[in-house]
């Protein structure tokens, strides 16, 4: 076995019971992939929340936001023929797609990294304008100076897209709008600049030709992006084999850049491994794990509203030590710690081709 995550004893740290809904009349159903940050001495989590509406028998009902946004529940018969509910995560109706759930951030702090609760008077942050009426998701938070910046999964009727908020305070938000246009997600940004530009990870999608892989951006600004490289590809029977993406901001070590990344097989078994980019050249990929550094192995990452999943978007670095959170099972929120120098021993160079 090659995992070599430190979960923590008291996982999971958060399970949908911990938080109220949002909405009068919602339920939470999952918490997910939250971002994490430092401010004010405390660790934060910029926690996914997905809701829904009490279920009726015989019917199925899901929430979306209007442009202006306003919360609309849809509700169809569930023994409609046009009803397609095979997964647990998307609706198909007459052709067209919908979430079960709408998904919202929250804030939530600690002083220990372990025990989290919202801070009275917080305010969700919630979907806004009609690029993101089937709500917000599975936000990385980068800080670059003083200002944090919040790069998240717009979904709508036109598609998955990147969009970005900046903040300083946590009160008052820019909203920049979408910087990678659907097909698109799993948006990390570089907490510096490199030669003078800005750095992002992505990742843009083509089921037809081509795949779900990892793409490098640069930027003059973090708003405008181009010069687009493709860094990873998935690989045919490994354990990233499906899909491929980024997770939190790549880490600085003396080596290069470390991307602990999530992949997936065709059957959605989710686990993480690792890249290492040149530090002036982050284009530049020498090496990748061959196998993953952490997979679904306990009973809250195996078993859940959808399970063999582990997914991060979030982490803490101190020295060796990352402590890494993590959604399991597309449920519950967990935490774990990773060295740094067991994740560099044990990838594998690369050697010119495409990894």
């Amino acid at each position: 076995m090659n995992d070599l995550a430190q979960r923590f004893g008291q996982n999971p740290i958060l399970t949908p019971r911990d938080l109220h809904p949002s909405v009068e009349g919602m339920e939470v159903i999952c918490l997910l992939n939250p971002g994490v940050f430092r401010y004010q001495g405390k660790t934060w989590l910029l926690v996914r929340v997905a809701e829904r509406p009490a279920q009726v028998p015989g019917k199925t009902s899901f929430p979306i936001l209007s442009p202006d946004g306003r919360l609309e529940v849809l509700e169809f018969n569930s023994g409609d023929p046009r009803l397609d509910l095979s997964d647990p995560r998307v609706i198909h109706f007459d052709r067209q797609d919908y979430l079960t759930t709408l998904s919202h951030l929250r804030l939530l702090a600690s002083d220990d990294g372990i025990h989290f609760a919202e801070p009275e008077q917080s305010q969700p942050l919630m979907g806004a304008g009609e690029l993101e009426t089937y709500g917000i998701e599975d936000c990385r938070v980068a800080k670059i100076g003083e200002t944090y910046y919040l790069t998240y999964t717009q979904v709508s009727s036109h598609g998955v897209g990147v969009g970005l908020r900046t903040t300083r305070d946590w009160k008052d938000f820019v909203h920049e709008g979408m910087i990678f246009p659907p097909h698109n997600k799993d948006c990390a940004l570089f907490e510096e600049q490199i030669g003078g530009k800005y750095y992002a990870l992505h990742r843009p999608s083509s089921p037809e030709l081509g795949g779900n892989y990892i793409w490098l951006a640069e930027s003059p600004d973090l708003v405008h992006w181009g010069r687009h490289r493709c860094l990873a590809h998935s690989r045919e029977g490994h354990w990233d084999s499906a899909r491929v993406g980024a997770g939190a901001a790549p880490i600085r070590t003396d080596e290069g850049w470390l991307e602990i990344y999530h992949g997936a097989t065709k059957e959605n078994r989710y686990c993480l491994g690792a890249l290492l980019l040149d530090l002036d050249e982050p284009w530049r990929v020498l090496a990748r794990s061959e196998a993953p550094i952490m997979e679904p192995l306990t009973p809250y990452e195996r078993e859940g509203f959808f399970g063999q999943v582990i997914f991060t978007n979030g982490h803490l670095v101190d020295g060796d030590r990352v402590t890494l959170y993590y959604g399991a099972a597309d449920s519950v929120i967990c935490a774990a710690h990773l060295s740094i120098k067991s994740i560099l021993a044990g990838l594998a160079p690369v050697r010119g081709e495409m990894p």
